[in-house]
């Protein structure tokens, strides 16, 4: 594979080997656009509905939809079914393009092999954070508690989930013939907030800034 086709710096290179990885075991390629709940399959990750969930109360189950929307994303249960297959909820308010990218990250924890090794609290009654939805969590003292990811491996999963959603190469080649940002995301069903991230975390900014003219606050 040529260099120029990778991110410049090391880490990124191996971020997106390991997302190319995944888009070669998908069975896409280059400006295809990934289906993170197809691959959830191959990941045994089944995706349940949010309305499916027993044992809310009708205000914690308000709380988790509204004020509390940005305080989750959704996650994995840490015990698997029966069969092998584990449980994942995506939060409804974030809209299909977030959702996406929510699964794609817990896709990208099962093909990394990260197992959660923390404990989190999460709040009371129990709300929950980005990455918390475990099998009923245990309450101490009131409060939820939960199986965490450390720092290293939440941040390898969320931007090789990302890569995998929107590859460099691709990016690249959109980014140099002056595609709007918004334009690159409905290409490839994810938020515009996403493809940012890319653009930058690539160290293709100043790139995209030249070639489309616009100025995009920084995220």
């Amino acid at each position: 594979m040529q260099n120029f086709l990778l991110p410049p710096t090391e880490k990124r290179k191996q971020f997106e080997l390991r997302a190319l990885g995944m888009r070669d075991f998908a069975g896409v390629s280059g400006d295809q656009p990934l289906d993170p709940f197809a691959l959830a399959q191959s990941a045994k990750l089944l995706v349940v509905d949010f309305d499916s969930i027993e044992g809310l109360s009708p205000g914690s189950r308000e709380h988790l939809l509204s004020e509390g929307a940005e305080e989750w994303s959704g996650g994995a249960c840490s015990r698997p079914l029966p069969n092998g297959w584990r449980l994942v909820i995506l939060n409804p308010a974030h809209g299909k393009q977030r959702n996406r990218a929510t699964l794609m990250e817990e896709v990208a924890h099962v093909f990394l092999g990260h197992t959660p090794n923390r404990l989190a609290v999460i709040g009371r009654n129990p709300t929950v954070t980005k990455g918390d939805l475990s099998e009923p969590p245990a309450v101490a003292g009131g409060r939820a508690l939960a199986r965490d990811y450390n720092h290293d491996d939440e941040e390898a999963a969320y931007a090789i989930g990302a890569a995998a959603l929107v590859p460099y190469s691709s990016l690249r080649r959109l980014v140099m013939k002056g595609s709007a940002a918004q334009e690159v995301a409905r290409h490839f069903h994810v938020s515009r907030q996403l493809v940012e991230y890319r653009i930058k975390v690539t160290h293709l900014w100043p790139e995209y800034k030249r070639a489309s003219g616009t100025s995009v606050e920084h995220v």
